[in-house]
């Protein structure tokens, strides 16, 4: 771990070291930028690990990194209707946390990031418009150890995370955000498979008991399993959800590993930055899409975003440039983040919908578009019929005229 240089002024101090802000880091310093990345220690996120092939080869992920490859997705409803949908012409890849995280700061650090561990604690201003960087530095001798330190900055980018200190200190409005809570148990799989073992297929539960408002999920690590699920309802147990559900999926015996749990934004906040020389990516920023909780790409994507807009606040000197970050960010992926919004809002209301929502991805067009827009992150416009035909099959289903 680099020793920080609190005699010279970074060009940019990112704090936290997950996707968002490791993809920053890099992305900076590649360019020539003098970066330091704050990160704390010890810090897993609860996570299905799941990337689309748009993360992979937008951000250069090598094959050694994805512990499965899941070739199919199971749904299933609250009567226990199955629904297999293979991913046609491809896979999804699933990583571990763990090693994904501190892959992406090793690299971040290969182009010359300096990596240092500790804890945030505020900003400070300068008159001549410096950010000075409190934190909590972190030494080898155990969790409660470290000392006080700081380090200036001309940008710094808050990538710390849901609940982002960085956000609640410098951005207006972050405070209003509402979040899901997810929580999930890593489980060692058994050398003999139970039948109907997969480890090439994710299972997505759609029950009232699972999640009020949420899913629970099963999902493939190569050697072990993620096996969690989410809810906004403060008074919902999901530790029992979760015995539930390893109950229902024949896992109740596994090892368990570890078991993790973290709030989630549930929708991107209304401003990123703080009209000065700050900048939030990721988490952080809210960038978890609603419905399906997914947060990987989209962390990454806005780690890149808050990357070039600090870049252009750095030429320029103009901290209008910092709102760039989430202008392109919602001119990408807005509108799906909307539609992913209302479908959860209505869809996982109570389980005669979940029911019919689950019976709706029998249907091969939903399949189709479904994975197609996952996988490329973008809305499929190139079949209009198809969408015509989803048009009125949800209608039947929203006026109960399709038979469950």
């Amino acid at each position: 771990m680099s020793t920080p240089d609190t005699a010279k002024a970074y060009d940019v101090v990112v704090i936290g070291g997950g996707p968002a802000g490791a993809t920053a880091a890099h992305d900076l310093a590649s360019q020539g930028r003098s970066v330091l990345l704050l990160d704390r220690a010890g810090r897993i996120k609860p996570c299905g690990g799941a990337i689309p092939p748009r993360a992979i080869k937008d951000f250069q992920i090598p094959d050694h990194l994805l512990v499965a490859k899941a070739r199919s997705a199971r749904m299933i409803s609250p009567a226990d209707r199955k629904v297999d949908i293979p991913i046609e012409n491809g896979f999804v890849g699933m990583v571990d946390r763990e090693h994904f995280d501190e892959w992406l700061r090793q690299r971040a650090a290969g182009s010359g990031a300096v990596r240092a561990t500790g804890t945030f604690e505020k900003i400070e201003h300068t008159d001549d418009g410096l950010a000075v960087v409190h934190f909590r530095a972190r030494t080898d001798d155990g969790p409660a150890s470290g000392h006080a330190a700081t380090v200036r900055a001309r940008c710094v980018i808050g990538a710390d995370g849901a609940r982002s200190a960085v956000a609640q200190q410098c951005v207006p409005g972050s405070h209003d955000t509402e979040y899901v809570f997810a929580y999930h148990e890593i489980v060692r799989a058994p050398a003999v498979k139970p039948a109907g073992y997969d480890d090439t297929r994710c299972d997505v539960y759609y029950r009232g008991e699972l999640s009020p408002d949420f899913y629970g999920w099963v999902f493939p690590h190569g050697d072990t399993l993620s096996i969690g699920t989410g809810s906004a309802d403060k008074g919902f147990s999901l530790r029992t959800a979760t015995a539930t559900l390893r109950q229902a999926a024949g896992m109740a015996h596994f090892e368990t590993v570890r078991r993790e749990g973290a709030p989630l934004p549930m929708k991107p906040l209304k401003r990123w930055d703080d009209g000065r020389n700050v900048v939030l990516a990721g988490d952080a920023a809210g960038v978890v899409a609603p419905s399906s909780g997914e947060g990987i790409y989209y962390a990454m994507y806005g780690g890149r975003l808050a990357a070039d807009a600090a870049q252009e606040f750095l030429r320029t000197g103009q901290a209008a440039a910092l709102a760039g970050a989430r202008k392109r960010f919602m001119k990408a992926h807005g509108r799906v983040f909307w539609v992913l919004g209302i479908m959860q809002r209505f869809w996982y209301r109570n389980d005669k919908r979940r029911e019919s929502f689950v019976k709706i991805c029998m249907d091969k067009d939903v399949q189709q578009l479904t994975f197609e827009s996952y996988m490329n992150k973008e809305l499929v416009r190139k079949k209009p019929m198809a969408h015509v035909r989803i048009f009125f099959k949800d209608m039947a289903h929203l006026l109960g005229l399709a038979r469950v």
